[in-house]
This record gives C-alpha cells, sequence and structure tokens, in this order.
C-alpha cells in the first residue's frame, strides 16, 4: 500500500471517528437510533410518551437554567436576548473535545432577520456560562437557520 493511500485512508477513519462523536452515544439502545416500537399517538398527532416528556422537560430546565444564569449575571442587551431562547441541547454532553451545543429562539427571518445581533450575545452569554477547550455554540432562529455561532 503506498503512502498516499494510507494517508487517505487514515484521514478517512479519523473523519468516522469524529462524525462518531459528534453524534453521540445511541441513548435508547437499538441500532439505527429507532427503539423499534410504536408510540401512541393523540388527537393533535403528537407522540405522547414518558420519554418524551422527560426529554421535553431537560430541555426546557437547559434553557431555563441558561436564563436563569444571564438573568443573574448578564448585561441588560445579554438579558433581552436571551429572553428569545426556546431550548438548548447539548449542553450537557461536553467532553472538551468538539463540544457543539445548540440554542435555538423564537427570532424569525434567518441571517437576513433580527435575530443576527442579539445571536452574537447569545453566543457570548452561553460561552460565559459554560466552558469548553473546543466547543461551538450555534444559535438558530425558530425556524432552524443558523443565526450566529462561538466559541466557548
Amino acid at each position: 500500500m503506498g503512502m498516499r493511500t494510507r494517508l487517505a485512508l487514515n484521514a478517512a477513519l479519523g473523519l468516522a471517528i469524529i462524525g462518531a462523536m459528534a453524534c453521540g452515544p445511541d441513548t435508547d439502545g437499538a441500532e439505527g437510533g429507532s427503539s423499534g416500537s410504536v408510540a401512541p399517538e393523540d388527537a393533535g398527532g403528537k407522540k405522547d410518551t414518558a420519554e418524551e416528556k422527560e426529554s421535553d422537560a431537560a430541555k426546557d430546565s437547559r434553557a431555563d437554567r441558561f436564563k436563569a444564569f444571564v438573568n443573574e449575571n448578564g448585561t441588560p442587551q445579554e438579558k433581552e436576548a436571551v429572553a428569545h431562547v426556546t431550548e438548548v441541547r447539548g449542553a450537557e454532553e461536553q467532553n472538551d473535545v468538539l463540544d457543539s451545543v445548540d440554542v435555538h429562539t423564537d427570532f424569525t427571518g434567518g441571517l437576513l432577520g433580527e435575530g443576527t445581533g442579539p445571536a452574537k450575545l447569545i453566543a457570548s452569554a452561553f460561552a460565559d456560562w459554560k466552558h469548553s477547550e473546543n466547543g461551538l455554540v450555534t444559535v438558530y432562529d425558530a425556524d432552524g437557520d443558523p443565526l450566529g455561532n462561538g466559541r466557548f
């Protein structure tokens, strides 16, 4: 095997490992991310399971804890920006290697909307709240479009 082939294989392996680490562990224990069971649906079309309720409560509590921290320690501008945070994902699963956190807001309009300035304040406030050797926080609008990011 030539040197270039080895280098290409090592690079591909490295990317596969990084991708697996970024995806995190499979929490439901089933291969492919599906538990294999069907949850009952209510009239609104949403699944009504204890696992989803716990997941929603955990998301809310992370966002609430972030908001509480900023309300206690942040500037008036940060407090106003963080009031728009609806969800924080990934803040609990840090290992100082490729930490990635998603902060969702109720802003609309994507990069051209009203949320790009506050997104920088949210990312800065998040860096005050959590610390990582190699962390990236990305702030999203209500439609899931990125508004900005920052290191933490």
